[in-house]
């Protein structure tokens, strides 16, 4: 594609250590929705694989893969049948063992998915468990109760939405904390530990450099399986507690974790959903995981207040155990933060400044797929598209997991090779001047500026690990120090402000008009 010329050869080979992730940003890519390799519409590791240059151009250090798995996809690859196979739709063992060593060529680490809280109901060991009889011990690697009469074992509901429950034709019951076609492993049973310290071995001789831990809240269940006494649970999910998710069991596996991790200089990150921030850092412990995302960072609104008392909180909390605190916008389980943050021309220059700002915090940034070229949510996709499971609160992920435009100016946008038809979610047309190669040439653009952040980013050494202190500013308007010699500041007001901010311009997220940093926009400075 006549875009990828304008970017760089591969850059210093990685070595393998785990201090790296402590200041990293990481590149999530949704693999169904990155890059189609092989032309039948659907994103696959080939396709990865032909965009690393543009991943090493734009300045991240690392990239996070989700599923790649044998799968029947009854949950984009979540729903897992085989942990050391590849799903054909997505190539090869080859492809993957390929793309990590040409990642590492670029001086790019790879983080793969692992999804311990359940398998694929077409996974052998769920399919010999539901053969077995009641009380084999093929079913105890679930979690399989009677029932109370024609009434699930308990209240427990699906994140999906509906009863946690299904039942078997021989009246026992099995839990699935999400899809019926995702059975919850049973932790209690030493198999199990077994056989995920072997998959991670797996993949770790094959060269990645870690972990991304799919509902590592989860694995463990409260004793006894106690009713959770509420209704429109999933609307509790990081907030309250629950009897099924956080519960303390947890932290040994992933202290055996660590210990394997370190034996191979990996890196394990969890996805946690936790009621605080300090619940939270339990999971980054000196001996546990190297990571955890900040889920209460991406669900804060646009505001001073609210984003203050969340960066607070969170480096609180990190700084009890030691650990880097992470902080993302958006993924692909969630609104992109341009519609989240109002949408159209307000959405996007708030999601400008609040790269920025995310940019300049102290730890770890994650970048979703996207959100560089400003991509907002599309939330008019045809009924027929709409075959991913619905979350119990109504609403669906397809519209932040369409294609990326990558090039030229109709539909698929480069995502699948010139002449391909229709990819397997429709790109908007109107996405024609947010392509890659649209931006690219743009000083301007989204693109631009994320990756002129991550330059800045790396060359700064106050930037990356370390501490923050708040600065006085006006009203509505965030302003904090890095040392050495940084300063950022954020307008959240609705009116644009003079700063009394001394030292070199750096970058801004809008065009400043006479040193007044505009509503809805952030600045950088140096004082070096």
């Amino acid at each position: 594609m006549p875009v990828t010329q304008q970017f760089t050869d591969p850059a210093v080979p990685c070595t393998r250590d785990a201090l790296w992730a402590r200041d990293a940003v990481i590149y999530q890519v949704y693999l169904r929705s990155f890059a189609d390799g092989d032309g039948d519409g659907v994103g696959d590791l080939l396709g990865v694989r032909s965009r690393l240059r543009y991943l090493s151009w734009l300045g991240v250090d690392a990239l996070w893969l989700t599923p790649f798995y044998r799968s029947p996809m009854a949950d984009g690859g979540y729903d897992v049948s085989d942990y050391r196979a590849v799903d054909p739709g997505f190539g090869t063992l080859g492809d993957a063992e390929s793309l990590v060593d040409e990642a590492h060529r670029y001086g790019l680490k790879v983080i793969v998915d692992i999804v311990p809280n359940h398998t694929s109901a077409a996974h052998p060991w769920f399919e010999s468990a539901v053969r077995a009889r009641p009380g084999a011990p093929e079913r105890d690697r679930y979690i399989f109760r009677p029932g109370r009469g024609e009434l699930p074992p308990n209240d427990w509901e699906s994140i999906f939405g509906g009863p946690a429950w299904t039942r078997l034709p021989d009246g026992e019951w099995y839990l699935h904390l999400f899809a019926p076609e995702q059975p919850d492993l049973n932790w209690q049973n030493p198999e199990v530990h077994t056989e995920f310290e072997d998959i991670m071995r797996f993949w770790l001789d094959r060269g990645v450099d870690g972990f991304r831990i799919d509902v590592a809240h989860g694995m463990v269940k409260a004793d006894g399986l106690p009713d959770a006494g509420h209704t429109g649970q999933i609307q509790m999910l990081g907030h309250a507690e629950l009897p099924y998710f956080d519960q303390d069991g947890v932290h040994d596996i992933h202290r055996s974790w660590r210990r394997l991790l370190d034996s191979y200089g990996g890196v394990g990150v969890a996805e946690a959903w936790a009621p605080n921030a300090e619940r939270l850092s339990r999971y980054v412990r000196p001996d546990e995981l190297h990571q955890a995302f900040n889920f209460h960072y991406l669900k804060a609104t646009w505001s001073a207040a609210d984003l203050r008392a969340v960066i607070d909180d969170s480096l609180a909390a990190s700084a009890l155990v030691g650990a880097p605190t992470t902080w993302v916008l958006s993924n692909h389980d969630v609104q992109r933060h341009v519609t989240r943050y109002g949408g159209g021309e307000v959405g996007l220059r708030r999601a400008r400044a609040a790269a920025l700002l995310t940019l300049a915090l102290p730890g770890s940034t994650y970048v979703y797929q996207g959100e560089e070229l400003g991509l907002p949510e599309v939330t008019d996709l045809p009924a027929k598209y709409l075959l991913d499971p619905q979350w119990g609160n109504g609403m669906g992920r397809e519209g932040c997991r369409v294609p990326i435009p990558w090039a030229y100016s109709e539909p698929p946008f480069g995502f699948s090779p010139p002449m391909v038809g229709e990819s397997w979610l429709p790109v908007p047309p109107g996405w024609r001047d947010l392509t890659v190669e649209a931006q690219v040439g743009d000083p301007g653009s989204t693109l631009r500026l994320y990756r002129d952040a991550l330059r800045i980013r790396r060359e700064l050494p106050a930037l990356g690990d370390g501490v923050l202190r708040w600065l006085d500013g006006p009203e509505n308007v965030l302003v904090f120090e890095r040392d050495p010699g940084f300063v950022c500041a954020v307008n959240f007001g609705r009116e644009p402000v003079r700063l009394d901010i001394s030292g070199t311009f750096l970058l801004s997220s809008t065009e400043m008009n006479a040193g007044d940093l505009p509503p809805d926009s952030a600045a950088w400075w140096s004082r070096l």
